[in-house]
């Protein structure tokens, strides 16, 4: 699987094997397998209903390095229930070393299960960012979440993820940092039921809401590509 998704050279490559009624569910990067990712497993769910395993109307349940993860169709949305991650002060990680890796200015904001978070001063700051991977590998984390509030109306929040140490030099879209972001915002903001902007060069948005120690996450799919391995 690791050699595979190496081969396949994506953010993060998914596999799939049918346990009783759900499915075993792993992920891997370029370099090294994950504890959790929202993309892959969004294009798991969405695979299995066009492929006709599961009915449109049935949820899709993967065990996985973090515990059951569920996914279910909303209208054109796919909704995923993940684990809650945030982010908890760290006084190990040092602004300046981020500030140095990022070329712009940051509040630390701590570390969550898998990630540092910090905070940019602005929207634009955050699109500006032209990261060091070096440095940012340094770091001591899987990846590092920045983020700030929206500048216009048509989202709450923006952020980038930067994850060098797993082969990731930057996530075009991120759900497993939503799972930090969501509940990190809906404090900030007051309110929840929040829409995130991930400004990669190919972008995306994800919409979050927090229920107690879970975070559902809202993406879409489409299959772009089909093949066969021989």
């Amino acid at each position: 699987m690791q050699n595979l998704a190496c081969e396949m050279n994506l953010s993060e490559t998914a596999f799939l094997v049918k346990r009783g009624q759900a499915y075993d569910l792993r992920w891997f990067t370029p370099a090294v397998e994950v504890d959790l990712c929202g993309h892959a497993t969004l294009a798991s769910a969405h695979v299995l209903w066009e492929k006709g395993l599961l009915k449109a109307e049935e949820p899709a349940c993967f065990h996985t390095k973090s515990g059951e993860l569920t996914a279910k169709k909303s209208g054109i949305w796919i909704e995923l229930n993940f684990p809650a991650t945030p982010a908890k002060p760290d006084i190990a990680l040092d602004a300046k070393d981020v500030e140095l890796a990022l070329g712009i200015k940051v509040t630390v904001i701590g570390r969550s299960r898998f990630d540092y978070l910090v905070e940019a001063e602005s929207e634009d700051a955050v699109r500006s960012i032209r990261p060091d991977s070096t440095k940012i590998g340094r770091l001591g984390s899987r990846g590092l979440i920045v983020t700030s509030c929206a500048s216009g109306a048509d989202y709450d929040y923006v952020s980038r993820f930067f994850a060098p140490a797993a082969g990731v030099l930057e996530d075009p879209v991120t759900g497993s940092a939503h799972c930090c972001l969501a509940p990190f915002w809906k404090e900030r903001l007051g309110r929840d039921g929040l829409v995130g902007y991930q400004a990669s060069a190919r972008g995306g948005f994800v919409r979050t809401r927090c229920e107690g120690e879970r975070v559902l996450l809202s993406g879409q799919a489409i299959t772009v590509m089909r093949g066969e391995l021989v």
